[in-house]
């Protein structure tokens, strides 16, 4: 089953190197030669967001993460392992997670290139 990972943190934390990248190229080298590994990717700063809502019609468009909290989801890991608990071992090992929050959620088992491809 896959499973995302998400790394939710301060950002001044990724930023004075609290959570520093060598710490996360060793996680997804883990994860990576245990086959779990589907995709990682960490996210630019929160100051680079836009969020877009679609009410009735009108599109409406802001700047900024769609939360506004101290912690910002700061990257994502998908995963296929065998069952949650696999999930949350890996997930315990994240970098983040000696920070932070790291959560772990279940993903719908489809991907939407699969639902490109099928139109």
């Amino acid at each position: 089953m896959k499973y995302a990972i998400l790394n939710y943190a301060n950002e001044e934390d990724y930023a004075s190197g609290k959570i520093h990248p060598p710490a996360f190229a060793a996680y997804t080298q883990a994860l990576s030669e245990a086959g779990v590994l589907i995709m990682a990717t960490g996210l630019q700063p929160t100051r680079t967001a836009t969020t877009v809502r679609n009410h009735n019609g009108q599109r409406a468009v802001q700047d900024g993460p769609f939360a506004d909290t101290k912690e910002q989801l700061g990257g994502i890991v998908v995963i296929d392992v065998p069952d949650l608990d696999t999930a949350l071992e890996w997930a315990a090992r994240n970098p983040a997670a000696g920070l932070a929050g790291v959560e772990v959620r279940p993903t719908i088992g489809v991907e939407v290139r699969s639902i490109i491809h099928q139109n």
